[in-house]
């Protein structure tokens, strides 16, 4: 019992020096000794630090590549499971969009690059948690919350971006100052060196970046977890209890334990602590690693402090750079001022290092060690089954304690024990760590290291944009089963990422950065929100301009307001609207029914006819289009009357508005100043006018010839003197109603011949037929962009007067038999026979032997009539 009083002695003169209150005195032990302990022990199942990371950064659906079927949902409590509503994640995603867009508007200045990204964070934070509110409405008591994937991947993309922000500010405004710090001459403060290496060498500042970042990153992530702690206490007090009341307690050791009660007393003596102390200790262990972890080593060592292992709070301390302010120190004054650091580092690592290197210490605690001396396979000996980011932070804590150590070794005046030639060899390139993780054996960190956001931080870690973008290309390119492996939410960060890198002006592969935003823009136009459509194809080159926002009009067959907004959206960030909305309607006017669906009967309106003619509304808004309507309302007309759907060129007619002529004429002045383009757009528009206004009096001729006239009543026998009266009046009213129908059939065959003359007699050149003009035409002057379009319009042009002239005479023809007007029909021959216009010359062989032989019968029917069978001078027209 002497050794045991001298180890109480001990512990009593500790707590007395310690000026934090590590132990407590023999009495106050001896007092705790009889009341009950009150422990909050973890379970045998406690969540383990890989758990935990994984848990909230598991973004492994988004790994490219084969493997096995990841579950797209993820665990953060135990019970039951359930997803929140699909619904409440795509507004949520969607309204990320609108919010994303409104940042950027906010930041348009260079100068707010890294304010810009602040907001995107703060977005992001702000998505989550009204996410996570709303998951968690839906849940009910003892059921688990399940996280969606594009919340996994918000979580990671918010982690990304703040690693943007670190890196990214120090590459552009710290490392301009590197090149003009001095070297440094050799000193005695450990401290002043690694000062001035930090700020000269921005390579290993952004190693301590990435540090930081995965520490903040799983302290974040490990918040919701909570501690479990003994009451403020000695060490191992089951074990001090046991050696005290030999034979008194409850539930001794059946072993035999320590007799001292030292740090190194279970190594020394081979022998062990109490099962419970045992407990304690390894789970003491467990969590001073995950403080070191998350970058606290203040906390690390508060919790060794309340657990009564002062020593080991001590050991925590010994890494920390000698600095003597009152050495070389120039001021004159006689104050002393407090060294910091350890002196006798260089003595505390090499032991550190043994520690790490020791079989017989818990894993945890050679890891603990191991982080603060540089020793990589501790660490990895507890992490190997753990996450990406957990192996990543270990490689650079080495990778900066061997260039830190290289550095005061170099450059301090003292003299050092020498490290172990293992440990200079653990010197790796970025390049080279993330080699090994990409190869690791634990194949779950190896998988990891492809995941997209691994794959993305990567390479801004290494600086390498242009090989980054590459990578992005290829899974552009890649799909897997038909569905493409990047998501919407991937899209919308990348192309974020490519508009940040063109801010800052880092070199890359432009025309990549364009297709990734372009992809962004085709799940834009799915959200149907022009404005953020417009924004982000404003972005794109001017080609892809065009037929992005093409595509989008596209889509839009709502109201005429919709479609106005969809224009001053564009108009407002910058796109060519006119050339835009020609474009569309022509790219809509070229499309052709589905090869597999049935052809249309004839003069049938498919819905892709009605598309068309709706695609015409684009180029009502804005006066300057009027003359493009004109020209692509022609163009519609043209292919209706050639496919016979008079239905439609009627309904294509009539979106015209009525004042466009007036409006052409408004804008240039006068009628020598319109363009070409617009004159002849106006003429054959009238044409087609003309024509319609023909074809639809001929209608109403017919439905009033056909069908309007009134019924000869019925021959009824008449007996009686009263059936006599009404037969009489039924007859009289059938011969007024036959007189009037008459009537209107003789106007509306005079209105029917004088618009199929109209027609035929069409001013100047004629009907479909360009007029003279001295004004040059674009395939006149060599424009190859027109000429195929002035080309396609002229052979158009002359198949309608091949296709409609003849009809119109037949039509004509018909009317005037119908109607007994056969001296008419002499006169249509003689405006067929006319040379100043030559009809005839549009007439096929068999067309025209038709009419010929249709006037023929009408001659016949003159002479038969005993009238005169050709046209004299008083009846011509």
């Amino acid at each position: 019992m002497d050794q045991l009083e001298r180890t109480l002695q001990l512990l009593d003169e500790s707590s007395v020096k310690s000026n934090r209150g590590l132990l407590r005195s023999k009495e106050s032990f001896r007092t705790l000794q009889q009341q009950e302990q009150q422990l909050l022990y973890t379970s045998l199942d406690e969540p383990t630090l890989s758990g935990t990371l994984d848990l909230l950064q598991d973004v492994s659906v988004f790994r490219l590549g084969g493997g096995e079927d990841q579950d797209s949902r993820m665990s953060v409590t135990a019970g039951s499971t359930t997803t929140h509503g699909h619904a409440n994640i795509k507004e949520a995603t969607k309204r990320l969009c609108e919010s994303f867009l409104e940042v950027l508007q906010r930041h348009n200045s260079e100068s707010d690059v890294f304010e810009t990204i602040d907001e995107l964070i703060e977005t992001l934070n702000d998505t989550l948690l009204h996410m996570d509110l709303a998951a968690r409405k839906l849940l009910t008591s003892g059921r688990e919350r399940h996280m969606h994937e594009d919340e996994m991947w918000l979580n990671a993309e918010r982690e990304t971006w703040k690693l943007m922000r670190c890196l990214y500010r120090d590459r552009l405004v710290t490392q301009k100052m590197d090149c003009e710090m001095d070297d440094l001459p050799l000193v005695n403060s450990e401290r002043t060196i690694i000062e001035h290496l930090y700020g000269g060498n921005g390579n290993l500042r952004e190693y301590q970046h990435v540090v930081d970042w995965l520490e903040q990153m799983a302290l974040r992530q490990n918040q919701a977890h909570s501690g479990h702690y003994t009451h403020r206490s000695v060490a191992w007090e089951n074990t001090l209890h046991q050696l005290i009341a030999i034979g008194q307690t409850a539930f001794g050791s059946g072993r035999e334990l320590v007799k001292s009660l030292d740090p190194d007393a279970p190594v020394r003596e081979h022998r062990p602590l109490h099962d419970l102390d045992a407990e304690d200790q390894a789970r003491l262990a467990k969590q001073m690693f995950l403080e070191i972890r998350f970058g606290r080593l203040e906390e690390a060592q508060n919790k060794c402090e309340h657990c009564g292992q002062a020593w080991m709070a001590a050991i925590l301390e010994g890494w920390r750079l000698h600095h003597d302010p009152n050495y070389g120190n120039e001021n004159a004054t006689l104050t002393r001022h407090v060294i910091e650091g350890n002196p006798r580092r260089d003595l505390w690592k090499k032991f550190a290092w043994k520690m790490a290197e020791s079989q017989k210490l818990n894993p945890y605690t050679k890891a603990t060690i191991g982080a603060l001396c540089g020793h990589l396979d501790s660490m990895v000996d507890v992490l190997s089954n753990h996450t990406w980011n957990d192996m990543l932070w270990a490689y650079l804590k080495v990778q900066i304690d061997i260039r830190v150590e290289s550095e005061i070794r170099s450059h301090c005046i003292k003299s050092y024990l020498p490290m172990p030639e293992r440990y200079w060899n653990g010197k790796m390139s970025l390049e080279q760590i993330f080699d090994e993780l990409e190869a690791h054996k634990n194949a779950s960190i190896s998988l990891t290291a492809k995941d997209v956001d691994k794959v993305i931080q990567k390479f801004i870690i290494l600086d390498d944009i242009p090989e980054l973008m590459r990578i992005i290309d290829g899974w552009l390119e890649d799909t897997t089963e038909g569905e493409l492996v990047l998501s919407q939410q991937m899209l919308r960060f990348l192309s974020h990422f490519v508009m940040f890198v063109r801010q800052i002006g880092k070199p890359f592969q432009e025309d990549i950065g364009d297709r990734i935003i372009k992809r962004y823009v085709e799940h834009l136009i799915l959200l149907r929100e022009p404005h953020l459509v417009a924004f982000y194809t404003a972005t794109l080159p001017p080609s892809m301009q065009l037929m992005m926002y093409s595509n989008f009009l596209e889509t839009i067959r709502g109201p005429t307001a919709a479609r106005k907004r969809a224009l001053i959206e564009a108009y407002n960030f910058g796109l060519d609207v006119p050339t835009i909305t020609v474009y569309t309607v022509e790219k809509c006017r070229a499309s052709e029914e589905d090869s597999e669906a049935p052809p249309p009967t004839l003069g049938e309106l498919t819905e892709l006819d009605r598309a068309k003619i709706s695609s015409l509304e684009w180029l009502i808004f804005y006066p300057e289009q009027r003359g493009q309507l004109l020209w692509q309302a022609n163009a519609l007309i043209r292919y209706f009357l050639a496919r016979r759907c008079i239905v439609a060129a009627q309904k294509t007619f009539a979106l015209v508005p009525v004042d466009t002529i007036e409006r052409i004429f408004t804008i240039y002045g006068s009628k020598d100043d319109i363009p070409v383009k617009a004159e002849v757009s106006i003429r054959e528009y009238l044409c087609h006018q003309t024509y319609l206004a023909a074809i639809d009096g001929y209608n109403s001729w017919s439905q009033l010839f056909f069908n309007g006239k009134p019924k000869a009543p019925a021959p009824v026998k008449i007996t009686n003197f009263t059936e006599r009266v009404t037969s009489e009046h039924r007859e009289q009213s059938y011969q007024k109603e036959l007189s009037l129908w008459e009537q209107r059939v003789e106007e509306a065959t005079r209105r029917t011949c004088e618009l199929f003359y109209s027609v035929l007699l069409f001013p100047e050149t004629g009907w479909m037929v360009d007029a003279d003009t001295n004004k040059e035409k674009p395939d006149e002057v060599g424009d190859d962009d027109e000429d195929d379009d002035w080309q396609n319009r002229r052979v158009q042009m002359e198949d309608l007067r091949k296709l409609c002239i003849p009809e119109v005479v037949l039509l004509l023809h018909q009317v005037h038999t119908l109607t007994g007007h056969h001296r008419e029909c002499m006169v249509l021959a003689n405006v067929l026979s006319a040379e100043s216009r030559k009809l005839y010359s549009v007439f096929s062989k068999h067309k025209l032997a038709e009419v010929l032989t249709k006037i023929a019968e009408s001659s016949l029917t003159l002479m038969n009539d005993r009238k005169d069978p050709f046209v004299g001078g008083a009846a011509k027209k």
